[in-house]
């Protein structure tokens, strides 16, 4: 059976955001794998609104309860907890904004991360429910950040990833890519080999 990838990239750049490439790159060199299968989501292009309380509150009613304005908001979070737990890996390609993630992909992080359906709380402390799955951060970034206090990134995605139940992460930085031609191009062929690489272990 194939390896399904869930594939999430959230840069407003379009063709031109380089976490957009990384993610491009990476569909390349699985696309004539048979064994490798991906869904692409892409939240620049299909956007989600902020979470508010109305759709928050959907969550708490038990299903058979529900309004239909209810039906409406809950099935939002439940299509894409049921498409992240329907696949094997997911690769979230990110870019850096103000030292955090995009909005777009938080809104989307908002409705996965959700108590008793992805994960639960207990007297030891939350607990995953998202089981078996690993997940691979695709990290562009115009400055150099990676090991530094100013990395918040890496530590929010991977404390949020935690939380569902994914503590299989692994990270490929493409960095300083706005410090010069040299060390963007040296940066970018490091991450698309280490791709290659990934893709050839998947």
């Amino acid at each position: 059976m194939a390896t399904r990838i869930l594939l999430v990239t959230s840069s407003i750049l379009g063709e031109h955001g380089q976490s957009n490439a990384l993610a491009n790159h990476l569909r390349e060199r699985a696309a004539g794998r048979d064994e490798l299968a991906i869904t692409h989501r892409d939240l620049a292009v299909d956007s989600l609104p902020h979470l508010g309380l109305e759709e928050l509150s959907s969550w708490q009613v038990a299903a058979d309860e529900r309004s239909a304005e209810q039906q409406v908001l809950a099935q939002r979070s439940d299509d894409l907890i049921d498409e992240l737990q329907a696949h094997d890996v997911l690769v979230l390609a990110v870019p850096m904004y103000n030292f955090g993630i995009p909005s777009q992909l938080k809104a989307w992080f908002d409705r996965v991360m959700r108590a008793g359906t992805t994960f639960r709380y207990t007297e030891q402390g939350p607990v995953g429910l998202v089981k078996g799955k690993r997940a691979v951060i695709l990290a562009a970034r115009g400055g150099q950040y990676a090991g530094t206090e100013n990395d918040t990134q890496t530590p929010h995605l991977k404390a949020m990833l935690g939380m569902i139940g994914i503590t299989d992460v692994s990270t490929i930085y493409a960095e300083g890519l706005a410090m010069g031609d040299g060390l963007r191009n040296a940066a970018l062929k490091e991450a698309r080999q280490a791709i290659d690489s990934l893709v050839e272990r998947l």
